[in-house]
Order: C-alpha cells, then structure tokens, then sequence
C-alpha cells in the first residue's frame, strides 16, 4: 500500500535561496519542454528526450534532474489526454477543452520537482537531507516531521519524493511502501453515510459533526465571501492563505473522524460499508445552501483516509450503491420519498418507525456492505469437484 509522507525542510538563508532557484529552474525547463512537445504533437518520452536533453543539460540541470523534467512533461501530458477522453473537460468544441487543447501546458514556478535516491540523501538519525540543486549538491538541510512519520520514512520508504514550495516554506513529500494487515472476516458490516449536515455517520451510533464544526464551517464560508467581495490584491492574499489554513483544518478533522470509525471496526471485528461518491456531485440535486455545503468538504478524502486506514488494520472495506438508502426503511425495507419527513428525520410510512434520517442510512448501507460482502466471498468459493 502506497502512503505519501510530508517534511518540512528548515533550511538556511543560502539553502533556501538554492532550493528556490532550483524550482524556478526547473519549472522554467518543462514549461520549454512543454512547448517543445506541443510543437511536435507529444512524441514518446524517447523522442522528446532527442530534442530536449541536450538543451536542458545546457541550462544547468544535472542528468538525473533533465530526466526527471521531460518525464514529468510527458506524464502531464498523458493526464491531460486521459482528461479529455474521460469527458472531464466538456465536449469536444466546448470552452474548457478548447482552451485545453489550443496551447502547451505550463507549470507554475513553485511546482512540484521529482527527486529520486540519485539525487536526495536522507539522514534519519540527525534528521537532514543532502539534496541536488542547480548551486550544487547542498548537505545538512534540516527537517521536521512527528516521530509517527520519521518512523514510517525510515522503515518504508521507496522511490521518489517531491520537492514543492509553499508560501516560501518548502517541503519534501515522499513516498512510503507500507504492508498491508491480513484482512479477517467480518461478523458484521458499519454502514457510514455522508452528510451535509452531519459529514459522517454510522450505524454503530457516531456521529460525526456537532454545533462547533458546523459553525465553523459558516464563519469560513461567510469570511471567503467578503474577501471575494473587495476583490483587493490584500483580500486575495488573505484568501489564499485561508483557503490552506481551511484545507488542513479539513483534512485534520478527516483523519480524526476516520481513525474513529475504522478503530470502532477493529475493535468490534466488523467490516465497513462506504457509499459510492463517484459522480455525487452531478447525481444529487441541492438547494443553493446546501451545494455550499456539499462542495465545501473533502468527503473523497474522508472515504480514502478510511480505506487506507482500513487496510493498514486488515478491516475489510466495501463500497455500495447509495440509491434509495435515504427513503428506505431500515426496518421494514418500505422505499418512499415521503419517509422523509425532514433533512433530520425518517418516518417511514408502511411500519411506523421513526428515526434520524442519517442513521436510518446508515443502517441502510450497512445492509447493503453485508449483501455486496457475501456475494464476494461466495465467488471466491472455488467450485466442488
């Protein structure tokens, strides 16, 4: 299983000022690269290695770094035609794609720089790197990270890690390989249901939202929207810096809620049931409030820090449809859109019962984990001779 580590670097005065140069280099050459690769319809990396690694050596890059800066060109590339395969760009002749297709990608100054073991040391013990840039090979940079994450770089690192700058700080981001816990079979299933409301919960009675988080969540909206308002070179500092400060406020409360749900599994040898997301944002039609609130949290993010936290643990982990889970009856099994009564409330007209509405969906996909769970497992059954 794959797992990215983030380290903050601490480097000195001239460090930093290397490291910086070194990025702006590099994002500087793909961005030629690029514009070489759109001149001759994107060749193979082989092919566009012949017309650009001459020309980047040239410029100061070191072998390993022009390497990595066409192969980083190629692969932006091939996102770019997956996109628009997928359709993610709109329809062919629409503005987006247009705009898309119509001129060579460009990187940003501060964008990420693949580094591989050829070009970046590690020393865990006095915690510091010896990293390649275009000043030379610099030696002792400091980093910070917990001793959590020191311990996973250490025993599982692999590969390549990234170099990115963020608001002049610059980080490491790498790569780590980790083992995945043999998975048991499950007694029972949780079923976790998303909100807008309430962001997570389950059949197993949490809940994951609360007055606080809620309010939280409207003091940044109401605050972006009056920095939005100015439209001032401040406010657009501001909002940028609040728009990461929101980001990881989100992602800490994703791990928080995800390590409660995945360690109630554990404990209580269940399996866990997700609802399906893909496509939720075209599939489920809001009033204009609550689109707010469904674009405003990470719910993709909170689903992968539960499955990768799942599998680190060996808690089985299924994904279901979520159609009808909101309307239907948990007890009963009744399906109709009036057992809705409110956003909070389910009462369902067949049987009489009477419930929260998330948690009567939650109940709901935790059925349905069972049934998807059992199927699988007796397809795995192999055939009696």
């Amino acid at each position: 299983m794959k797992l990215v580590t983030q380290v903050k670097l601490m480097p000195e005065a001239e460090q930093a000022a290397a490291l910086s140069l070194t990025l702006r280099t590099v994002s500087e050459a793909a961005c030629w690269v690029s514009a070489v690769a759109f001149e001759h319809g994107v060749p193979r990396e082989y092919e566009l290695r012949k017309h650009t690694y001459g020309e980047l050596r040239s410029r100061g890059l070191g072998a390993q770094a022009a390497q990595h800066v066409i192969k980083k060109t190629r692969d932006a590339y091939t996102t770019l035609r997956a996109n628009i395969k997928a359709g993610s760009l709109g329809k062919p002749g629409s503005t987006r794609r247009t705009k898309a297709e119509s001129k060579p990608i460009t990187f940003r100054r501060e964008a990420a720089q693949p580094y591989d073991d050829r070009c970046l040391s590690w020393q865990y013990d006095v915690r510091t790197v010896s990293i390649w840039t275009t000043a030379g090979r610099i030696k002792n940079v400091r980093f910070a990270c917990s001793t959590d994450a020191l311990k996973l770089l250490r025993e599982h690192r692999q590969g390549e890690s990234d170099l990115i700058e963020r608001d002049g700080v610059f980080y490491l981001i790498a790569t780590c390989d980790v083992p995945e816990a043999e998975q048991y079979e499950p007694d029972h299933f949780i079923g976790v249901d998303f909100g807008i409301v309430n962001i997570a919960t389950t059949s197993a009675g949490y809940q994951a939202a609360g007055r606080g988080l809620n309010r939280y969540r409207k003091r940044q909206l109401d605050l972006r929207k009056k920095l939005q308002a100015k439209g001032t070179k401040s406010a657009k500092r501001l909002l940028k810096k609040r728009n990461r400060r929101e980001q990881r406020h989100a992602k800490n409360q994703n791990h928080i809620i995800a390590k409660t749900i995945v360690t109630e599994a554990e404990r209580t040898s269940a399996g866990i049931s997700l609802e399906e997301l893909r496509g939720i944002r075209q599939r489920v039609r809001l009033r204009k409030p609550q689109r707010v609130a469904l674009h405003s949290w990470a719910f993709a993010q909170l689903a992968d820090f539960i499955v990768y936290k799942a599998h680190r643990t060996g808690v089985p982990v299924v994904f279901v449809d979520p159609a009808n889970t909101s309307q239907q009856c948990c007890a009963c099994g009744h399906t109709d859109k009036k057992n809705r009564a409110s956003q909070a409330l389910f009462s369902c007209r067949n049987c009489g019962v009477v419930a929260h509405a998330d948690r009567n969906a939650s109940h709901n996909i935790a059925h349905k984990g069972e049934a998807v769970w059992t199927a699988g497992r007796e397809s795995r059954v192999p055939d009696t001779p």
